[in-house]
């Protein structure tokens, strides 16, 4: 293994107890702040927010413990695997408890498709240019 690379690689320290406590379950709201590469060369970083519906939690409390985060952006549903104990997560906000009937919220996938495709139906496509929203000067 390259020692070189090791020992360039520096990783802060993360509570692992504040993060067991939290207890992620699916149907919490989160925002989960992540440390974003700005400038490869300076070592730059800044803290972005990533926040949404939480679908799913596997391998509990243990060093591989991860959870999936889901929220729209732009009307398109964005997903994104965390793993729990990962030094580039700066901290992990617990916006909102919500009790739910599944351990897996993957059916909201569909559910939001559904929806879309629901409210495409009822918009009407009525014939027009691109001419009608011009304005006139």
């Amino acid at each position: 293994m390259n020692t070189e690379l090791i020992s360039k690689i520096t990783t802060t320290p993360v509570n692992m107890e504040s993060r067991k406590k939290l207890q992620l379950t699916a149907g919490d709201t989160v925002r989960v702040w992540v440390k974003v590469l700005e400038d490869k060369a300076k070592q730059k970083y800044r803290l972005q927010a990533f926040e949404g519906l939480v679908l799913s939690t596997k391998h509990g409390s243990t060093a591989g413990a991860t959870f999936t985060v889901r929220r729209v952006a732009s009307g398109v549903g964005v997903e994104r695997v965390f793993p729990l104990f990962s030094p580039l997560i700066n901290e992990i906000e617990l916006v909102k408890r919500s009790t739910v009937r599944r351990a897996k919220l993957y059916y909201v996938r569909e559910k939001a498709v559904r929806d879309v495709r629901r409210k495409m139906k009822q918009t009407v496509i009525g014939g027009g240019s691109s001419s009608d929203f011009e304005t006139a000067e």
